[in-house]
């Protein structure tokens, strides 16, 4: 959404998302940079990953993706690159606060405002103790793009008219 949103108008809205912020930087390309791993880090700011996380590729193919693998605190990770779908985008958000330098509080009174801080064309899971495969979790969410691209495309009356005839045969 572009629109900003005061404190008021906001009691029922759930969030606001800023894509594509007017007047600062286009936000930065992270595509190959986004890394999904099997823990939790209670860590929020700048950290130099790169020095400690050093992902490589393996010559293992599983489902026909090549598998890479990875040490993080000491636990050994395997994982694979999954591509976004060419008409989606993954961004990384951040919590913000509207222009007037308030916060925006849904019911709850948590923060419902949002500012992209990067965009990414794939992301790299990774598990610990099994290799990735297509019954993981991730990869599972990825079957729901072509049903939301069915539940949403507009279908026209010869379609109508095919489904139609095909329900009674």
């Amino acid at each position: 959404m572009e629109k900003e949103t005061s404190a008021s108008e906001a009691a029922g809205v759930t969030a606001t998302f800023h894509l594509a912020p007017r007047g600062e930087s286009p936000v930065d390309d992270l595509t190959g940079r986004v890394h999904l791993l099997p823990c939790s880090v209670k860590h929020n700011g700048p950290s130099d990953v790169s020095n400690y996380f050093k992902p490589r590729n393996t010559d293992v193919e599983v489902e026909g993706m090549r598998v890479q693998e990875a040490f993080f605190r000491g636990r050994k990770l395997h994982g694979f690159t999954v591509p976004i779908p060419d008409v989606y985008s993954g961004y990384v958000l951040q919590k913000s606060q509207l222009g007037n330098g308030k916060d925006v509080e849904n019911f709850d009174g948590e923060s419902s405002c949002w500012q992209s801080r990067g965009q990414f064309g794939n992301i790299t899971y990774w598990n610990h103790d099994n290799m990735p495969s297509s019954d993981d979790p991730l990869l599972r969410c990825f079957h729901w793009f072509p049903i939301s691209d069915a539940l949403h495309n507009k279908v026209t009356p010869e379609e109508m008219a095919k489904a139609a005839a095909h329900l009674n045969k």
